[in-house]
């Protein structure tokens, strides 16, 4: 058997896993980065960046679509060649990847294992066979990743079940999808899918618009969504059978009747689990939550139970997210590289984006987490609607809603849920907003130029500005109430 001795050994070579490499080497060249499977990012091979070539394509037919409310007509319908839509889709995907392989290529060959990795203990691992490779490590970071969740009752249609992975080696687009999760993913594609002319219908797990917290902006967008295609987030489907080359989906529609749908495949967005079960965890000191993923005792180092052991991305189950993985990769690896010392690493403002249309963007705090951080009524809630506002309405993008969170004791700007134009755009500005903890008086401060969407950022705080004013004087009105 062979065995090497390693300061670092980091399990996973996606976002995560080559960000923690590049640190801990900061401070140790005895460094290994293990990879099981392809080595590359989800990112880049199955997630963010060939569904967003997969939008664009149908971001560019909707604008045709929409030219006649300009008074701009073509003589006819878009011609859409599923063969060219993916053509574009794989090159560009493969461009991206490629990008990421040469960095993997750069890497010194001894520092680059190739096999699944087993823990021993807290400090052993078993690389591929057994007694094929020992590994000694003083510090170790998981970066495992994750991978698509499938429930049994979608499991046994195996020939027609796809998921992202399989969606984007596809030379064609295909026919017609029943697409099951309303994450971020199933809302994304659903949408894409749709305005390139494959039939789709999006049936939820939850009963939610999953990424959205705020009831009256999830209804909002519940609705708005119906207006172009189906979506039902909570669960229609009375039965699933097989029927020659499709499934058969009978479902209830949202008016109450009965309703089938022959679906080519069922795609399955309905979440993502970290890759974590076959490493061997139960060898080790980790502590385990319910669903057997290790505990991170301080987010702010991605230390784990165990000191000597760190864990990053979407492993972690924090947020699944490619800015999040960069730094909780870079910390993890820090950490493990300069260890015993360990520091504290950057964690910004939470801010995840939806590139559905409109966009789904989430800032800071989340309605749902203020509720109960603060109580039902603890904190104040302003909001603008996008239907009249001068800039989107002169781009016939006037659809949404934003809705913005005030602590109305110090006036701090605590977040903001939003469905809408631009908010990829407007996201960032609040989410740099929260990280800087302004107050919204501060905020209000700042230039916003005319016309564009970003006013409709400064209505919406001027809206909680008066909101704020007035909850606090309630407060004041009951405080003095009890006190006479």
């Amino acid at each position: 058997m062979q065995t090497k001795n390693v300061d670092v050994a980091v399990i996973g070579g996606g976002t995560a896993g080559l960000n923690a490499r590049r640190s801990a080497l900061a401070y140790t060249d005895s460094v290994v980065l293990i990879e099981g499977g392809i080595w590359g990012t989800t990112c880049a091979r199955v997630g963010c960046m060939p569904s967003k070539l997969l939008i664009a394509a149908a971001e560019s037919v909707h604008a045709i679509e929409r030219a006649p409310g300009f008074g701009v007509h073509t003589e006819n319908a878009p011609c859409i060649k599923g063969d060219e839509v993916m053509g574009r889709v794989l090159a560009e995907r493969d461009r991206f990847v490629g990008f990421v392989l040469e960095g993997v290529d750069n890497i010194p060959p001894e520092q680059k294992i190739i096999g699944n990795a087993r823990f021993l203990d807290n400090h052993t691992l078993d690389i591929g066979e057994p007694g094929e490779l020992r590994i000694k490590a003083k510090r170790i970071v998981i970066a495992t990743g994750s991978h698509t969740v499938i429930p049994a009752s979608l499991a046994k249609f195996s020939t027609a079940i796809i998921t992202n992975d399989d969606l984007f080696s596809m030379k064609e687009l295909p026919q017609s999808v029943a697409v099951f999760g309303s994450g971020v993913i199933g809302l994304e594609l659903t949408q894409a899918l749709h305005r390139l002319g494959v039939d789709v219908r999006l049936f939820g797990r939850s009963g939610r618009i999953r990424p959205i917290t705020d009831p009256k902006l999830r209804d909002y967008t519940e609705e708005a969504l119906n207006e172009e295609y189906y979506v039902a987030p909570k669960d229609p489907v009375t039965s699933m059978e097989e029927d020659g080359d499709r499934v058969k989906i009978t479902y209830t529609d949202r008016k109450g009747k009965e309703a089938v749908f022959h679906a080519q495949y069922l795609f399955a967005a309905t979440g993502r689990r970290p890759s974590v079960e076959n490493l061997g965890l139960e060898n080790t000191d980790l502590e385990l939550d319910s669903h057997g993923i290790p505990t991170v005792a301080d987010r702010n180092t991605m230390q784990t139970s165990v000191p000597t052991i760190f864990i990053a991305g979407d492993a972690s189950n924090q947020s699944a997210i490619l800015h999040e993985a960069t730094d909780q990769g870079r910390i993890a690896g820090a950490n493990a590289g300069s260890y015993p010392e360990i520091n504290h690493g950057l964690r910004r403002s939470n801010l995840s984006i939806v590139f559905s249309d409109p966009q789904i963007a989430m800032i800071g705090d989340s309605y749902g987490h203020l509720q109960k951080e603060y109580g039902k009524n603890g904190f104040s809630v302003g909001e603008v609607s996008f239907t009249g506002q001068g800039r989107a309405r002169t781009m016939l993008r006037n659809k949404g809603m934003l809705r913005v969170y005030g602590d109305r004791k110090s006036s701090r700007f605590l977040g903001a849920e939003m469905f809408g134009p631009d908010a990829e755009h407007l996201g960032h500005l609040l989410a740099w907003a929260h990280q800087m903890e302004l107050t919204v008086e501060k905020m209000l401060e700042m230039p916003f130029y005319h016309p564009t969407v970003e006013e409709g950022v400064r209505t919406a705080l001027q809206d909680l500005q008066k909101k704020m004013k007035k909850d606090k004087d309630k407060e004041e009105d009951r405080r003095q109430e009890k006190a006479g």
